[in-house]
């Protein structure tokens, strides 16, 4: 063979890499084909493949439209039929709220509140004496029928007390504005009738001024040594049951309603390190000396591939409605 030859055939195979490269550069990185994907566009409401390039939609039309876009590295998923629609974006919640939820009792379905009381029974045998329980999400106005007695529809204590008499137990309204507490949590917090109400807060009283158990707003910051020798879950953890809660309902964003710098440093951590796998934008919820010491070093835009943004700071004013915590 002719070193003519040789050369005009290594010419050929540096050229050929040299498209593949080319051709690579301007692929896609993801295609999603074989399927029915809601667009939200008008004008275009379906098609049956996309073409996606580093987070931005290059392509939408049919599975032959889109071949074009296809590389060596292109992941390829065939979605079969099924659909796909825009990840959801939850406009205000609390992201780690939604991680410790999930090591908490669950209280977001419960029908009425024999069903909470149910739940903190079983818990507390199972439970050593003294263990804290916690639980989250349940909501009065939700229930089938409202529990009696009551007080502005909230239960007293008594049947939750009768069930856990050894454990304290701290159940968080679902809108994180009050708390409800047993005997024995109210007993090593120190509250009784004469505890006063504080300020930006209201103990819920019976007719004889007797605690019921519902801490509303700043009260339930009461509570906190009912929570002392508590062992706190792993932060990094919560956050990556948060997430995985999150994009199991399709929630790709999350504006997250308040985090202290503690919080945001753990995100922040996760963003640069590539385990961060939704898109939060956090507001900052801290004392006011805290903010003006340290707000200026946590103003961030895009952290780790856009998972991270820190733009808003979180100010209560008032309380929520379904805690009746609102004027």
């Amino acid at each position: 063979m002719s070193s003519r030859i040789i050369l005009s055939a290594i010419a050929i195979l540096v050229l050929i890499s040299v498209l593949r490269v080319i051709g690579d550069r301007d692929a896609a990185d993801l295609v999603l084909i074989n399927g029915h994907i809601v667009t939200v566009d008008d004008d275009n409401p379906t098609a049956q493949a996309i073409a996606i390039k580093e987070g931005k939609i290059l392509a939408l039309g049919s599975d032959a439209d889109i071949d074009e876009f296809l590389g060596s590295r292109t992941e390829v998923i065939d979605l079969e039929g099924q659909t796909a629609i825009p990840g959801f974006i939850e406009g205000h919640a609390h992201f780690n709220g939604v991680g410790q939820a999930q090591l908490q009792l669950n209280l977001m379905n419960v029908a009425n509140w024999d069903e909470v009381v149910s739940m903190v029974e079983e818990a507390a045998n199972n439970a050593e004496p003294g263990e804290l329980i916690l639980g989250r999400g349940w909501h009065q106005e939700k229930w089938d029928r409202a529990p009696v007695p009551n007080v502005e529809g909230i239960p007293l204590h008594i049947t939750l007390s009768a069930a856990s008499p050894d454990n304290p137990v701290l159940l968080t309204h679902v809108s994180g504005h009050a708390v409800y507490a047993n005997a024995k949590a109210m007993e090593l917090s120190g509250i009784d009738e004469n505890t006063p109400d504080p300020s930006g807060g209201e103990i819920i009283r019976d007719g004889l001024g007797n605690p019921i158990g519902y801490f509303r707003e700043t009260a339930s910051r009461l509570l906190s040594p009912a929570r002392e020798g508590a062992v706190p879950p792993d932060p990094r953890r919560v956050v990556e049951l948060a997430q995985e809660e999150s994009l199991a309902k399709g929630i790709t964003t999350f504006h997250d309603a308040g985090s202290s710098f503690e919080a945001i440093d753990v995100f922040k951590e996760m963003a640069e390190d590539g385990s961060l796998d939704i898109r939060l934008w956090v507001m900052v919820r801290e004392s006011v000396s805290e903010l003006a010491e340290h707000l200026a070093d946590y103003k961030m835009i895009g952290v780790g591939e856009d998972r991270l943004t820190v733009r808003a700071i979180k100010m209560s004013i008032d309380g929520a409605l379904g805690s009746h915590g609102a004027w």
